[in-house]
């Protein structure tokens, strides 16, 4: 049995939120540069060269790549052999996210009540999602998630004889509705099967991707390359003004499910795909 001290999460935390609300990951830059180099739209070309002037700028001057900076995502693997002391994981979690919410002047983004919508001061809470793993690490990961991209979201119950091509039926038709709302280009993380709630889960994990890594199963990869052909198809384009790039990549989670259900879930971010994280 291996332990860390809760104060340790608090500062791991601290620092993950400060990373990734102000540098974007090297995939990401990757991706941006390479669709300012494909794009066929000068005005779409111009807004991917802001974009990667915002993006060196945050990272230059340690500032918010975006002003919303979002409610705080948090996937934790918490290995069975860890023993967390002098606090509990999830309170340590939160108070690393306030620290760092004050300290990096970021916006304060949460209400405390969805109808009364009365600010809690300090972004928290954060939403956690705590899986249990084999061995004696904690693996952080913070996502910073905006609510211009989370906003366009979607969830859909098809039927099994629906298939692949319910599938991008789905996904295309939200990115059509969407527009420029999700601040494209955009990443799109999709999830299938489980449950309801599994298949929203299994979205949001997919943006943890890094941009062109196919999934390692066959089909699946194939439904990628299907989906991120026929997105960038719409012309929707950067900001939803138009162009050959409405998306970076797409990137597909599944799950088991019942003989009975298709469930499918997108989660889309903007090109500030924000995360970062940390193994203990």
């Amino acid at each position: 049995m291996r332990s860390i001290d809760a104060e340790k999460i608090t500062q791991t935390i601290y620092r993950l939120c400060l990373k990734a609300n102000t540098q974007l990951p090297d995939d990401i830059l990757a991706g941006l540069n390479d669709a300012f180099h494909r794009e066929e739209s000068e005005r779409a070309k111009e807004i991917l060269a802001i974009l990667l002037e915002n993006a060196k700028l945050a990272a230059h001057e340690e500032q918010a790549i975006c002003q919303d900076t979002g409610q705080v995502v948090v996937f934790a693997e918490l290995g069975q052999d860890v023993h967390i002391q002098g606090g509990t994981a999830d309170e340590a979690i939160q108070q690393g996210v306030r620290q760092a919410y004050r300290d990096g002047y970021f916006r304060n983004s949460v209400v405390e009540d969805p109808l009364t919508r009365i600010n809690t001061g300090d972004n928290t809470p954060a939403v956690i999602h705590w899986v249990l793993v084999p061995g004696d690490r904690l693996h952080l990961t913070v996502m910073p998630k905006g609510f211009g991209s989370e906003n366009m979201s979607g969830l859909v119950m098809l039927k099994p004889a629906d298939g692949e091509d319910g599938v991008i039926r789905f996904v295309v038709q939200r990115i059509r509705e969407a527009g420029g709302n999700p601040c494209p280009p955009i990443i799109i993380g999709v999830g299938m099967g489980g449950t309801m709630e599994k298949a929203a889960f299994l979205a949001k994990k997919a943006l943890l991707r890094k941009i062109g890594e196919r999934s390692c199963t066959p089909h699946l990869a194939d439904l990628e390359r299907k989906l991120l052909q026929a997105v960038n198809e719409t012309g929707v384009g950067s900001q939803g003004l138009g162009g050959t790039i409405t998306a970076l990549d797409v990137f597909i989670e599944s799950y088991p499910t019942h003989i009975a259900g298709l469930p499918v879930a997108v989660n889309l971010s903007c090109h500030a795909d924000r995360h970062a994280d940390e193994i203990m």
